[in-house]
């Protein structure tokens, strides 16, 4: 019996803890670029969430229960490690039961009457042609726990099993290489915040299937400005995502939420446009004097 006990308290302190907050940018906000979260919008169905495992949180995650998918979620890159990839996906009991605790446990937890009112669970994925795609990548991750700690369903929407595999999955890795060689050496803080829109279509008639599948990171300087960033956004299918600004991706972003506008990072991170501005109004400057040059040239020669 003592042994029994022993195992049962192992397996929960190994287990996850995904706290449900009221305001993530107070609670984890150490995830997101300024401390300042992408947009959020109105209504009870968005909940804010900070991912945490063995009592240390790792990413934060912005979800939408009405979808039973995700908007996004927001974490900070360190580095590539080589981590161990499990199998076993947890999910979020307090999301359907006010009773439940914070802790990410597996369905069996939650009262069968209430478990997936809310989210969505393993068998929506069952035979659907779709995979559970990350949002806090498994490659991206670092160490151990945070590789366990992205496997919730709180993380995942249904993604298209070629999507995942091919495209998508070589857009990780790019990226995760390409912070590694650009801004991790200049000791950069880098913000990686990737997300999905809503679709028309459902698996089982419950979980939305996302339209897009989007990402951006940006790198901080030590005086917190962003001096590398990218955005990227792919239909879910496996055609190579576009590679865009994150300025592109703002307004692709809007259109798709159908919002006004949507920020991924926070505006104050943003370096100053005024001497870019002031070249370019060098260039139009110089292009207007020998357009006007050379049209004088042109009626001096005009035959009389």
């Amino acid at each position: 019996m003592t042994l029994h006990l022993h195992v049962l308290m192992l397996f929960l302190l190994s287990v996850g803890s995904a706290r449900v907050v009221p305001d993530f940018e107070k609670e984890c906000g150490q995830f997101f670029a300024g401390g300042k979260s992408p947009t959020t919008f109105t209504g009870s169905q968005y909940k804010q969430i900070c991912q945490n495992l063995n009592n240390r949180y790792y990413y934060a995650t912005y979800y939408d229960t009405y979808n039973r998918i995700p908007v996004y979620s927001a974490y900070k890159f360190e580095g590539i490690m080589d981590c161990t990839r499990q199998n076993n996906w947890y999910i979020e009991p307090h999301l359907d039961d006010d009773k439940a605790g914070p802790s990410m446990a597996s369905e069996g937890s939650v009262d069968i009457k209430l478990r997936g009112i809310h989210q969505a669970l393993n068998g929506d994925y069952v035979k659907s042609g779709f995979h559970r795609g990350h949002l806090a990548p498994v490659y991206q991750a670092q160490p151990q726990d945070c590789t366990d700690a992205t496997f919730t369903l709180t993380n995942a929407g249904p993604q298209n099993s070629s999507f995942n595999q091919g495209q998508w999955r070589v857009l990780e890795e790019n990226i995760a290489k390409a912070l590694s060689e650009q801004c991790l050496p200049k000791k950069y803080s880098v913000y990686i915040v990737t997300g999905v829109t809503p679709g028309t279509s459902k698996l089982k008639n419950r979980v939305n299937v996302p339209s897009h599948f989007w990402t951006a990171y940006c790198c901080l300087d030590q005086n917190n400005r962003c001096q590398i960033s990218r955005g990227f956004i792919g239909v879910n299918e496996n055609i190579t995502p576009q590679n865009i600004t994150v300025n592109d991706l703002k307004k692709e972003l809007a259109n798709l939420y159908k919002v006004t506008s949507f920020e991924v990072f926070d505006s104050s991170t943003v370096p100053p446009m005024k001497q870019k501005s002031k070249a370019f109004r060098i260039n139009v400057t110089c292009s207007q004097f020998w357009f006007s040059f050379l049209c004088v040239l042109f009626l001096f020669y005009l035959p009389s």
